[in-house]
């Protein structure tokens, strides 16, 4: 259950822009592999890129309809993020699978995007 606890405490740290206590969630030495070949390796590098992604995004609300543990040190999250882009919001459900370190700390993230929809 702890590590279900550690990516739900990484997911509300994003949502409220918290990047100290993101970064905290996470192993120094964090593999993201985005939905686009935007890999990111390490804390030092993946915290500015998310911060700077995250504070970009107009109107940016973050919707987790469920995170479970799928295997031992293995979590999975389903969610959608929406943003307004040209004045229409738009939805983008996603999954999101974690890898945790021996130590409890998010080690891996790998994230698949479904299709965009406009929400009206």
């Amino acid at each position: 259950m702890e590590a279900v606890t550690v990516v739900r405490r990484y997911l509300d740290a994003m949502v409220a822009g918290d990047w100290e206590g993101l970064a905290r969630c996470l192993d120094p030495d964090i593999v993201r592999l985005g939905p686009y070949g935007d890999d990111y390796r390490g804390v030092d590098t993946y915290v500015p890129f998310l911060r700077a992604t995250i504070e970009s995004l107009e109107g940016y609300v973050m919707r987790v309809d469920r995170v479970v543990a799928a295997g031992a040190g293995v979590v999975v999250a389903e969610l959608s993020e929406t943003v307004t882009i040209d004045g229409a919001r738009l939805e983008t459900p996603e999954a999101l699978v974690f890898d945790l370190a021996p130590d409890g700390r998010i080690a891996r993230v790998a994230i698949f995007l479904r299709r965009s929809f406009t929400v009206r």
